[in-house]
């Protein structure tokens, strides 16, 4: 980014509500991010009550009046749900109803039919990248945990050797495709294209879960040669129904919003032309408010009905999936009011100023910033919305790719080496029997291997494209 662009962005935007120069703004990040650390990891305080706290923390040491910190920080949180929250609760609906259903064992299932041997960590990665489209990275471990170990007991195989392939595709998701709050979020804070950043997500997430994937697993194998857990199974969602859907109109419902997603990000580039009236269908129909809306009322008839669920039981399905997701909205709104609270101390600019003076690469950046407050506060959502709120003024002059490219690069340092202040650590530590060193030898490692792959794939396409 120029001087001259850095200038004119600074001319339109808001004046700043303190005059704290970079010193003092430079100070206030630290304090807001040490205060939302301390608060998460010391006090076991909600992410959500850490991260309000921490909004308010920035704007006194910044020098900003009270009131105006605090309509900051509310307006940044009412437009991030705004932005994003509808989407999170039609993605939780429908992934209760894929592990209602009996739909996702369905996919897992004719997968792991058709594999076997040498092919078996292949077809885990690609069960879990599937199936975690739509499912929150939690919701996922426990869907597919059952499944790794069942494989693992049968075929004789390591644990590390399943399970690794299962964490990657899961992870990968989480971090790089949306509609997953995280880059969901980070789309909405830059003004990303959502059907581009799909699409880049795609070229970056596949050779990302391969390496981190079933390769690494050769290794990690190795390294933790550990059979899979004797305990009690969980009890999978079909083994309490009589049927469950079929594969195909399965996949096809999972692969829905996506596919509407990446057509509209499609129509855009081959017709560019607003007043076009296919351009204006695709623009309706791919949106990510119209896609997941479809494939949830798809889902009812193509997954509700054959598991036999009655209108209650359907009803149910959906208040089911809504209610986990209060604590994720109000981190993701609370992280918006960080970064809105952020950008109107002057903070934006500041970065605009460091990242022209000390000519470091915007992707770069925005992956450096995300691998601190990944490994300060152990969240890869926190870590998302507060890199994305740190770094949006600089996508003011990026293309679209780009900026796109710039969610990518957040969402890849987000997930950087997870270790015990994150609970996806502790949850698969718990689930496959590991000792703390072998947990950091295997999931964190691999996670660290997503996210220097991914930044890495990220920063490649942006000489390329």
């Amino acid at each position: 980014m120029t001087r001259l662009s850095v200038e004119m962005l600074a001319a339109d935007a808001p004046p700043p509500i303190t005059s704290a120069g970079h010193a003092q703004l430079g100070i206030a990040v630290l304090v807001g991010i040490a205060v939302i650390v301390l608060l998460i990891t010391k006090f076991k305080l909600h992410a959500f009550l850490a991260l309000t706290i921490g909004s308010l923390a920035l704007g006194a040491v910044a020098g900003a009046p009270l009131d105006k910190a605090i309509t900051s920080f509310t307006s940044g949180l009412g437009s991030t749900v705004a932005g994003v929250g509808v989407l999170i609760a039609l993605g939780a609906i429908l992934g209760k109803l894929l592990a209602d259903s009996g739909g996702a064992d369905q996919i897992v299932d004719t997968i792991l039919a058709k594999a076997g041997g040498r092919a078996m960590p292949w077809a885990m990665v690609l069960i879990a990248s599937v199936v975690g489209l739509p499912l929150f990275f939690e919701v996922g471990i426990v869907l597919l945990i059952p499944v790794v170990l069942m494989v693992a007991k049968r075929g004789n195989y390591s644990l590390m050797r399943i399970g690794i392939p299962a964490l990657a595709g899961l992870s990968v998701m989480h971090g790089l495709i949306p509609p997953h709050p995280g880059p969901l979020v980070a789309i909405d804070a830059v003004k990303a294209n959502l059907g581009v950043t799909l699409a880049l997500g795609i070229v970056v997430a596949i050779p990302t879960v391969i390496i981190a994937g079933p390769l690494f697993s050769r290794v990690a194998a190795r390294w933790v040669d550990v059979p899979a857990p004797d305990r009690m199974l969980p009890q999978r969602a079909s083994e309490q129904l009589e049927r469950r859907p079929g594969f195909g109109p399965t996949l096809a419902t999972v692969l829905l919003p996506v596919v509407l997603m990446l057509a509209k990000a499609l129509v855009d580039i081959v017709v560019d032309d607003p007043a076009d009236h296919t351009q204006r269908v695709f623009d309706v129909v791919g949106s990510p408010l119209v896609a997941l809306l479809a494939a949830v009322i798809v889902g009812f008839f193509t997954l509700g009905r054959p598991a036999g669920f009655t209108r209650d039981r359907l009803q149910q399905t959906v208040e089911k999936g809504l209610m986990p997701i209060a604590g994720i909205l109000l981190i993701v709104g609370a992280g918006g009011g960080f970064k809105q609270t952020l950008i109107d101390s002057g903070v934006g600019r500041m970065i605009l100023d460091i990242s022209e003076d000390w000519s470091i690469p915007a992707l770069l950046l925005a992956w450096l910033i995300a691998v601190a407050i990944r490994l300060a506060t152990g969240s890869a959502t926190v870590a998302t919305v507060s890199a994305a709120g740190l770094v949006a003024p600089l996508a003011a002059d990026m293309s679209t790719t780009h900026t796109a490219l710039l969610v990518l690069a957040i969402g890849a340092g987000s997930l950087f080496f997870s270790h015990v202040n994150d609970a996806g650590f502790w949850l698969v530590k718990e689930y496959f029997g590991l000792e703390v060193g072998q947990t950091v030898k295997t999931w964190s490692l691999m996670e660290t291997i997503i996210s220097v792959v991914a930044g890495g794939l990220v920063l490649l396409l942006s000489l390329i494209i």
